[in-house]
C-alpha cells in the first residue's frame, strides 16, 4: 500500500510539473520576395483560446511588445518597423494601468526588407509577449533564417516558409555565427548582440577596485556556528545524552591511571570530530561543490528530504522508532572489544555515530543541504567540524571534571519534550525544502501566504504542546508545566502571532531566510518593495544601454537563505529601494532556475567540456566566468559594456554600507560619461 501511495505521489508531481510547460502560441515565419529589390518577412501565429499576443510599440511600463530583431544581415536592409497585420483589439489593462493592443486567435506581423542585389542572408528573431487572464509567458523568441539570390527585375516571386522548429534546428546546426562567451575556450550557442562582449571576464578589474578573496569564505564562521548549534541540539536528544555518563565512566574505570582515562576521553572526542569531518569531506569529494549546489534545488532531492523529515518528525512524536540494523552497531562494537589502544577508542566513537543516527541524521542532512548552496568545497567539512565539536565536547569535559557527572540531569520527561519540539521543527523545515523545489520549478503550490499559514499553525501547536494542552503517546500524565517549558511556549506562541501580518504582505525579516519570496504573495498590502526589471542578462543590458543607466546584477537562488534576508532587510529600506528602482536597471539572475534552455549548450571551462541545460546553468556560468564567483547572494554594479563600477557586495545587512556601495557605483558611472 505504501509503495502504491508513493508511486501515485510521484506521478502526481510529474503531472503537475509537466502542466507548467505551456505553449499557447505557435508562430510560423515566411519570406516573400515581392520584387527584385523588395521582400517581406511575415510571422503568423495561432493563439490558443483564452490567450492573447501583444502588438508593437506599447511603450515602457507595459507588457512585452512584439519586436523584430536582426542578428546577421547581408545583401539586404531593414525598412521601417515591424507592422501588425489584421484586426487588433485595444482595451485598458488594469494590471499594467495603460491602454494596450493585442491579437486573439490569430496574430500576424510583417517586416519590410530592401534587397540590395546579389546574394542575401537575413537571420534573427521575433520577440513577443503573451498572456491570459491568470498569467503571462516570459519574452518568447521565434528565430528565423532566410537566404537567397536576386537576379534582376524579371526574377520570379519566391516564397520561403519555415516554422519555428525548423528554424531552431537550422540555427543549431549552423554555429559559424555563434559568439564565444567571454572566457570560454571554444564557441558556444549563446549569442551576444552587438560589438561588445558582455560576457568578457572582469575578474582583474574587480581586484583593482578592491575585491578581496572569494565571497564564499566570508560565510565560514556562519557555517561553523550553524554546525555547532546543530551538534548541541543532537546532544540533548535521547540517542546521545544517556550515553555520556556511561561512556565517561567507562573511560575512568578502564584504567587505574586517571591521566590515562582522561587521555582516552580526549581521544574519544577527537575521534568523533575526525569521523564527522571526514564524512563532510567525503560528501564534497564524491559529489563536488557545484553538484551539491545543483542538488540543493533539485525537485526530487528536496521532495525526498522533505518526506524524510516528515518521517523523522512522526518518529519523534512517538508513532514508531527508527533504528539502524542492530548487526551494524553490534559488529562495530565487537570489533572495539576485540581490539585495544587507539583503534578501540576510534571504533567506540564510530559505534556512537551509528547508534545516534536516528537523532543526528536529520540534523546532519539539513546542515549539509544548507551549506551546499555556498559553492565552497570545504563548507560541508566546516559545518561537520562545528557539529562534531559540540557533540564531542561533553565527553571530554566530564572526563576532565568527573564530579560534574553527579550534577548532570538524568534522562526523563524533559528529553521527550526536546524530542517532540525537534519533531515540530523538522516539520517546519520540511516545508522549507518543499518550497525550494516549488520555487525552482515554478509549480506555485506553496506560495508565501500558504507557507506562512502552515508555519503559524505549527508553532501555535508547539506552544500548546509545551503548555500541556496536547499529548503524544510517550508523554507522561504530569499536568504541571515547568518554568523553562512555559517560556518556550511563550516564545513559540509569540512567534506564531508575529507571522500573522505576513499573510497580508508584511516583510517578516525574522523568517525571510525561510519563507518564499514576496513575488509569490498573491495578496500584498506592502508596497515598498524592489522588483527586478529583467531576469535575462543580455536583454537587461540592452535596455540599460538604450536608457543610459548603470546595471545592478543580482545573482541569487530560490534556495538561497541569505538572499531572502537581504531582500527583506536591506532592499526594503526607503533609500535603498529608491536608488535601485530609479538609478539602476536591476537584473536578477537565478542560478538554480530549472527552466530548460531551448537547446543544451556545450562550453569548455578550465579545460573540461560541460553542458549547460537550464537557464540557471547559464547564469551560474556567467557568474563564474565573468566575475570569478559562485556564491549567492552576489551583487555587482556594471556599466553598459559590462565593466564593474565597484567591487562586489555579498551578504551584509548593514544598510549604510549597501547605500555607499550603490552610490559609489553611480559616481563611477557618471565619471565615465
Amino acid at each position: 500500500m505504501k509503495k502504491v501511495f508513493f508511486s501515485f505521489f510521484l506521478l502526481l508531481l510529474a503531472v503537475v510539473s509537466q502542466a507548467q510547460i505551456q505553449e499557447p502560441v505557435k508562430f510560423k515565419s515566411e519570406l516573400k520576395v515581392l520584387s527584385a529589390d523588395e521582400a517581406e518577412v511575415l510571422f503568423t501565429g495561432a493563439i490558443d483560446k483564452g490567450w492573447h499576443v501583444y502588438s508593437t510599440d506599447l511603450g515602457d511600463g507595459g507588457p512585452i511588445s512584439a519586436t523584430f530583431n536582426v542578428e546577421n544581415i547581408s545583401g539586404a536592409e531593414v525598412v521601417g518597423k515591424l507592422k501588425p497585420v489584421g484586426k487588433e483589439i485595444s482595451s485598458f489593462d488594469k494590471l499594467f494601468e495603460m491602454q494596450v493592443r493585442y491579437f486573439e486567435n490569430t496574430a500576424q506581423f510583417a517586416q519590410k526588407l530592401k534587397l540590395t542585389g546579389g546574394a542575401y542572408q537575413v537571420e534573427g528573431y521575433l520577440e513577443y509577449g503573451a498572456c491570459n487572464d491568470e498569467n503571462c509567458l516570459p519574452p518568447t523568441q521565434v528565430p528565423f533564417k532566410f537566404s537567397g539570390k536576386t537576379e534582376g527585375a524579371a526574377a520570379p516571386v519566391a516564397e520561403v516558409k519555415q516554422d519555428a522548429q525548423a528554424v531552431q534546428q537550422d540555427v543549431a546546426a549552423d554555429t559559424t555565427a555563434d559568439a564565444a562567451i567571454g572566457g570560454a575556450d571554444g564557441p558556444t550557442e549563446i549569442n551576444v548582440a552587438g560589438n561588445v562582449d558582455l560576457w568578457k571576464p572582469v575578474i582583474s578589474e574587480l581586484k583593482s577596485l578592491g575585491e578581496t578573496t572569494s565571497q564564499e569564505n566570508m560565510s565560514w564562521l556562519y557555517i561553523f556556528v550553524t554546525g555547532f548549534i546543530g551538534g548541541l541540539l543532537a546532544l540533548f536528544t535521547p540517542c546521545v545524552w544517556p550515553i555520556i555518563p556511561m561512556t565517561v565512566s567507562f573511560f575512568l574505570k578502564r584504567s587505574k591511571d586517571k591521566k590515562k582515562g582522561i587521555r582516552d576521553a580526549w581521544t574519544y572526542g577527537a575521534s568523533i570530530v575526525v569521523i564527522y569531518v571526514v564524512l563532510g569531506l567525503a560528501i564534497t569529494l564524491i559529489f563536488g561543490a557545484s553538484a551539491l549546489n545543483a542538488l540543493s534545488t533539485n525537485a526530487i532531492f528536496n521532495i525526498l528530504f522533505c518526506l524524510m523529515l516528515v518521517v523523522f518528525a512522526a518518529s519523534f512524536f512517538g508513532a514508531f522508532e527508527i533504528t539502524l540494523p542492530s548487526k551494524w552497531s553490534n559488529a562495530v562494537d565487537s570489533k572495539a572489544e576485540a581490539t585495544s589502544g587507539l583503534l578501540s577508542i576510534f571504533l567506540m566513537a564510530f559505534t556512537l555515530s551509528l547508534v545516534s543516527f536516528s537523532c543526528t541524521g536529520p540534523i546532519i542532512g539539513f546542515l549539509l543541504v544548507q551549506v551546499s548552496t555556498t559553492g565552497s568545497v570545504v563548507a560541508p567539512a566546516i559545518g561537520m567540524l562545528g557539529f562534531a565539536i559540540a557533540l564531542a565536547l561533553p565527553f571530554t569535559l566530564f572526563a576532565l571534571f568527573p564530579s560534574w557527572l553527579k550534577s548532570m540531569p538524568k534522562s526523563g520527561g524533559w528529553m521527550n519534550i526536546i524530542k517532540v519540539t525537534l519533531g515540530f521543527l523538522e516539520l517546519a523545515f520540511a516545508l522549507k525544502f518543499l518550497s525550494v523545489a516549488d520555487l525552482a520549478y515554478g509549480w506555485r503550490i506553496l506560495d508565501r501566504e500558504t507557507f506562512l499559514a502552515l508555519w503559524i499553525v505549527l508553532f501555535a501547536l508547539l506552544g500548546f504542546y509545551l503548555l500541556g494542552k496536547i499529548k503524544f503517546p510517550h508523554d507522561d500524565d504530569d499536568s504541571k508545566v515547568s518554568v523553562p517549558r512555559f517560556f518556550m511556549a511563550l516564545a513559540s506562541l509569540a512567534f506564531a502571532v508575529y507571522m500573522v501580518p505576513g499573510l497580508w504582505g508584511a516583510p517578516l525579516k525574522a523568517v525571510s531566510a525561510f519563507a518564499p519570496s514576496m513575488q509569490t504573495q498573491d495578496f500584498n498590502l506592502y508596497n515598498n518593495e524592489v522588483h527586478a526589471k529583467f531576469d535575462d542578462y543580455d536583454l537587461g543590458m540592452e535596455y540599460a544601454r538604450q536608457h543610459g543607466k548603470p546595471v545592478m546584477l543580482d545573482f541569487t537562488g530560490y534556495g538561497c537563505v541569505n538572499c531572502r534576508k537581504m531582500e527583506l532587510s536591506v532592499w526594503t529600506d526607503p533609500k535603498v529601494s529608491d536608488i535601485i528602482n530609479n538609478d539602476y536597471v536591476l537584473i536578477t539572475l537565478y542560478v538554480d532556475n530549472k527552466t530548460p534552455l531551448p537547446s543544451p549548450v556545450k562550453i569548455t571551462e578550465n579545460g573540461t567540456e560541460r553542458t549547460l541545460r537550464t537557464v540557471g546553468d547559464k547564469w551560474s556560468y556567467l557568474q563564474r566566468v565573468k566575475f570569478g564567483a559562485n556564491a549567492q547572494p552576489f551583487y555587482v554594479l556594471i556599466d553598459n559594456e559590462g565593466r564593474p563600477l565597484n567591487k562586489s557586495y555579498s551578504y551584509d545587512e548593514d544598510i549604510s554600507k549597501y547605500i555607499q556601495f550603490l552610490q559609489t557605483g553611480l559616481e563611477n558611472y557618471k565619471k565615465e560619461k
